[in-house]
């Protein structure tokens, strides 16, 4: 079994300009999953869209060419795959040359849905189409201003959330104070979180403190995202709920895990002021 423990992360590597698709290191979810209650039947639906800004590749004539791309991997997929052998990887097409684009992205389909185990769509996007695209803002109330006092950096704590059962409320929550770290390196991850939800009304004081839980918290992006999910289903009872993680990119990757109440449709790919 992969653990990250044998991967790359965390130590030295020489980046290749030729295509690799045997650097990819896919991380079952299974473990982390089992670590928090979830079984074989999943609680929610989802996606992991990731966005790629630091890609390029040769043209038929060897010209260098760039774009950048959006990929989604299924929450079904029996496997994430980690990120620094997904940069390794992207990184390895450089100086290899394809006769077309629509050639290069089937390639990367196909490797990427072999290492996660499920059908990954890859989009590739040009340059000036992103440089048009504007800057939103998720929706939603923002709780970070709210006066609370806090003294738990980590770890998470699930006791801090609470809901008022007489009062039914269908509302979204934004907090941009998310933080938690990789759980190799140590480095931080950053992220802004939107919470949907109807339901009981969540006591918005302890969703503060418990997302500020996370702080110091070592655990994968989508990792941290399913905790949050499943602690809020369990502890607050909602009828239905989503939650959505805008992380800032690292070495030319950002990753947004989304998990929702089964049925819900998955997110689009806001591109917000940090990213």
């Amino acid at each position: 079994m992969n653990s990250i423990e044998n991967s790359s992360l965390g130590k030295a590597v020489s980046y290749g300009g030729q295509y690799d698709a045997s650097v990819l290191y896919p991380i079952p979810r299974a473990e982390k999953r089992h670590e928090i209650g979830i079984g074989e039947v999943l609680p929610f639906s989802g996606v992991d869209i990731w966005n790629a800004y630091e890609f390029s590749w040769l043209d038929a004539r060897g010209k260098p060419k760039v774009a950048l791309i959006e990929f989604r991997i299924p929450v079904t997929s029996p496997n994430i795959i980690e990120s620094k052998s997904f940069k390794l990887y992207l990184n390895s097409y450089m100086q290899t040359r394809f006769a077309d684009s629509e050639i290069l992205r089937q390639q990367i389909a196909r490797d990427l849905s072999q290492a996660a185990g499920a059908n990954v769509s890859v989009m590739l996007v040009t340059v000036n189409a992103v440089a048009s695209a504007e800057i939103e803002v998720l929706e939603g109330t923002l709780i970070d201003d709210l006066p609370i006092d806090i003294e738990n950096y980590g770890p998470p704590n699930a006791n801090y959330l609470s809901a008022d059962p007489g009062i039914v409320t269908d509302e979204v929550l934004v907090s941009h104070l998310l933080k938690s770290n990789c759980p190799v390196t140590g480095q931080p991850d950053w992220a802004s979180v939107q919470i949907a939800y109807r339901g009981p009304r969540l006591d918005r004081d302890g969703l503060l403190r418990y997302l500020i839980s996370y702080r110091e918290h070592n655990e994968f992006h989508e990792q941290c995202v399913e905790r949050i999910f499943v602690d809020i289903l369990r502890e607050c009872s909602p009828q239905r709920l989503s939650v959505y993680a805008r992380y800032t990119r690292r070495g030319g990757l950002d990753i947004n895990p989304f998990r929702a109440s089964p049925g819900l449709p998955n997110p689009g790919n806001p591109r917000t002021a940090r990213q």
